[in-house]
Formats: structure tokens, sequence, C-alpha cells
């Protein structure tokens, strides 16, 4: 996931429930009544909620996706595998379900390895061992290694001040570090932006001044020596993170002395593949031809299993279908449930999306995703006419018995669906509890023991009563300027 600039409500640790915070740092409701809710979608709204809060399907879901299939790299037999199991889910359901194609990349993990062999103070005869992960798109070095010199810097200017002659020939190391004081006061995303843009464009900066390798501190606040990994755009040469106990290692070297690593990582970078994004209508009752979108996305990283980055999001977008055939609900508007294809390394899914369905996008009623894993939720971050904020508000009341009824206009909503967002539809991300999500992203603990079954429940509630009311209120949202 690529986009989590966030409002988050504090939690207090250990405690269930949120901690009570000055009035003042809530966002405050518009001075004008908000619209009201028909007493029956209202009622219906606090059904689909109990439901939800009662359910242990989404749970079921996540640990299938998880420790029965594992996890689903783009191009993996596990990512295709995942399609099929979802598909025949939501068949089972009773949806009308498409695999839509989509052309995928397809690397596979090799060799991962490297050691300082050169250093101040270095003992004859030892080495030290660094632990690194490659990088989406990363080269492979030589199958015997390379070995050069280390090169730290902590930003892109600090890199174009050494110039190419201090750097042509090296490897170079970024060691921008997490802001971890930020993330445990709950602002994880905004640390995180802050970081990711070293992994995702740092070897090509390096390539351009001649680097034959690039490092990153990796993006991520548990210290636990667990390297990130995460999509860095191709530069052709060798790309892997490293943990931030080895970066801080490297960087106190350095300030020393010479450093010199010797570097082993040898992925493959096979042709691309064929993949789906699986697309899942119930199909509305009055307007069938209005779409509003309930989903996540169901590729993963290969380190560890992908359950809160983002089994999590596809289950619960699932969970949606499954309480309105439990209910006996059909709405207006069509809920189509999506687990997109390749969000990790690309977005190859999206784009898909957003080619075939250019001409439709103006029937497209409301879109969300859950791609911030499966902490408490506080509401909604989106992209949407602020005329509408009312509205949602009369929604999101619903919700305020499990304190999810926050409502942003930030912007931005999920990576999957902001592109339709910018053209005027109404697109949404859950907010959730995210002090911890870094810790675990795109690491070899993404598991499914990081999920709490209760908070799974609750991120369910709320994706299904934003989802189901969009769908059914008499009246669509307003489109966003800008909107066809």
């Amino acid at each position: 996931m690529h986009k989590f600039m966030r409002f988050v409500r504090i939690f207090a640790l250990g405690v269930a429930g949120a901690m009570t915070l000055p009035i003042a740092l809530y966002p405050q409701a518009p001075a004008e009544e908000a619209p009201k809710l028909s007493s029956e979608l209202t009622a219906t709204l606090e059904k689909l909620r109990d439901a939800a809060l009662s359910s242990d399907y989404a749970w079921r879901q996540v640990a299938h996706l998880t420790e029965n299939i594992g996890p689903r790299r783009s191009g993996s037999p596990q990512a295709e595998a995942a399609v099929s199991f979802v598909a025949d889910e939501l068949r089972r359901l009773g949806l009308d379900v498409k695999l839509e194609k989509v052309v995928v990349p397809h690397q596979v993990r090799g060799e991962e390895r490297a050691e300082l062999t050169a250093y101040p103070g270095q003992a004859a005869g030892t080495t030290q061992k660094i632990v690194l992960t490659a990088l989406g798109n990363s080269a492979a070095t030589p199958a015997e290694g390379l070995t050069a010199d280390v090169v730290v810097v902590d930003n892109f200017d600090e890199l174009n001040a050494l110039g190419r002659e201090k750097v042509s020939g090296r490897i170079v190391l970024f060691n921008e570090k997490f802001d971890k004081r930020m993330a445990a006061a709950g602002r994880g995303g905004a640390a995180y932006e802050e970081a990711v843009i070293y992994r995702s464009r740092g070897s090509r900066a390096a390539k351009a001044l001649g680097a034959i390798a690039a490092l990153v501190r990796s993006v991520g606040g548990a210290d636990y020596r667990l390297p990130h990994t995460g999509f860095s755009a191709a530069a052709a040469i060798p790309a892997a993170a490293v943990t931030a106990e080895d970066a801080e290692l490297i960087a106190h070297l350095a300030q020393q002395g010479r450093v010199a690593m010797h570097l082993v990582l040898t992925p493959k970078t096979l042709p691309d593949a064929s993949s789906y994004n699986v697309i899942a209508d119930l199909k509305g009752r009055e307007h069938p031809e209005q779409v509003v979108i309930v989903s996540g996305h169901l590729d993963s990283w290969d380190l560890g299993t992908g359950a809160i980055d983002d089994a999590a999001g596809v289950a619960v977008a699932m969970e949606t279908a499954q309480l309105c055939k439990k209910l006996g609900l059909t709405p207006r508007r069509t809920l189509r449930v999506i687990a997109w294809m390749d969000e990790e390394n690309g977005g190859a899914g999206s784009k898909a999306y957003m080619a075939d369905y250019k001409d439709a996008m103006a029937n497209h009623a409301g879109a969300i995703e859950s791609d911030l894993g499966a902490g408490h939720p506080l509401g909604f971050v989106g992209i949407f006419n602020p005329s509408a904020e009312a509205l949602l508000r009369s929604v999101t009341r619903v919700l305020a018995p499990i304190s999810a009824d926050l409502v942003e206009n930030t912007g931005e909503a999920a990576a999957d669906v902001d592109p339709m967002g910018s053209t005027g539809v109404p697109a949404f991300g859950l907010m959730q509890d995210e002090r911890t999500y870094f810790n675990y992203h795109h690491t070899a603990a993404d598991t499914l023991d990081k999920i709490d079954p209760r908070e799974l429940a609750e991120n369910a509630a709320a994706m299904a009563v934003l989802g189901y009311a969009m769908a059914d209120m008499p009246q669509t949202l307003p489109r966003s300027a800008g909107s066809k």
C-alpha cells in the first residue's frame, strides 16, 4: 500500500474503546442540520452493523488466504489460488462473478545475503553479517555477488552533494529514519510517507550517479532486525532494504572510515504474467447499472503471509456481500466486491479497471477500499464533494457505538480506488488505528496472529454500513469537482 495521510483518534494501550479526548480535538459537525436517513434504512444499517460484530466470516476468509494459501506475490501460484478461492466463495454466495484479466509483474526472490568485509577496527579474518531483503524490481548481482565501498546519505540532497565522483562504483545506503514517535501518536501513515520515497525512488537516484547497488533503511517501526520489502522503481541495479539496526551500524562505521560490503542478491524477473481482478456483483433492485464498490487487494509481498496487507481488506469486503445475503438485503444499486490484483508492485489491477470501465465511471456511485490493516476502525478518509459530508455523517452515526464515526475529506482514499476519486466518484478508505501497522507491514511478521478477530469484525461492520448506505440511499452522493 502507498497512500496513508490519516487523522487518527488515539486509543489507550490495553484498554478496549477510545480514550476520551477534549472535544476540541474532534472534527466538528457542520452547523447545518445533517440530512436524515429514513428510519427503514437506518434500521437496516444497524442490523448490518450488529450482524458483522457477531460474525466470524471475515476471520475465516483471512485465515484461509493467509494460512492455507499463504503469501500472494503477483504472478505466483499462491496469487492464482487466491483468485480462485475468492471467486468460488463469492459464487457460492450467489453473486455474479467475473475474472477480469490483469497483466502483472512476476519476480521471484533468490538468495539474499550481505556482509561487511572492511570497516574501522575490524578484527583480522572477520566480517559482519548484514540482514537485508531485495526490493520489488531489484536487479540481480552476479551469482557470486559484488563487493564495493558503501556511502551513506540521509536524503537526496546529500546524495547529489556527493556527486558522481564519490558515488560511482559504490553502494549507496539511504539512512532516512522512520519516525516512530509520529507513528506512536497515531500518524504512522505520515511517518511512512516521509521515508518511503527513498525505497521507491532511491535506486534510480543512485544509479543516475553511477552507483552499482542501492540500499534503504527499512521503512517501518519494529526494530527487531526485520527488513521491510516493497516497491522500488526499476533502475537496473540491485536494490535492497537493510534492517534499522544494520543501517545504524553501517552509518556509525562510515563516520569512522572506509566501509566495504559484499552483497549477494539473486532475484529473478520473469516475463509478465496473466492474473485477474475478481469482480463480484450483487445486482441492484432498481438501478443495477449504478455501482458501489467495496474492496481490498488480493496480492501481497512474500516475506510473510499478507494478513494485514491486505487479506483483511479483501475479507471485510467479502463479508459485506455475505451479510447482505444472510439478511436478505438487495440494495437499490449494484454492490460490487473487488479483490484487486497487484496493488503492491505497480497497481496493474487498478489501472486495468480504470481502462476497462472508463466510460462507466459516471455510473459509479461510490468506492471503498480497506488497505491499512485490521486495527480498530475510526471511520473513513476520502475524496468527496464537501457538500456530501453532512449526509455521510448521518450514515456513520450508525457506527458511533463502536467509535468508528469519523469522516475526513483528506483528498485521498486508498491506492486502488484513488483514481476513481479523480473522476468525481466518491472514494473512501477505512481509517484505522495504525500505531503498530508499520511494525509488521511488508515484513515476515505480517501473519494471521497480528489480527484481532473483534477488531476485524468492527472493520467489516464499517465497510458494510457505508457500502450498503451508498448503494441503497434514495440519492447518490454528489460527485466531486471535475467529474464527468
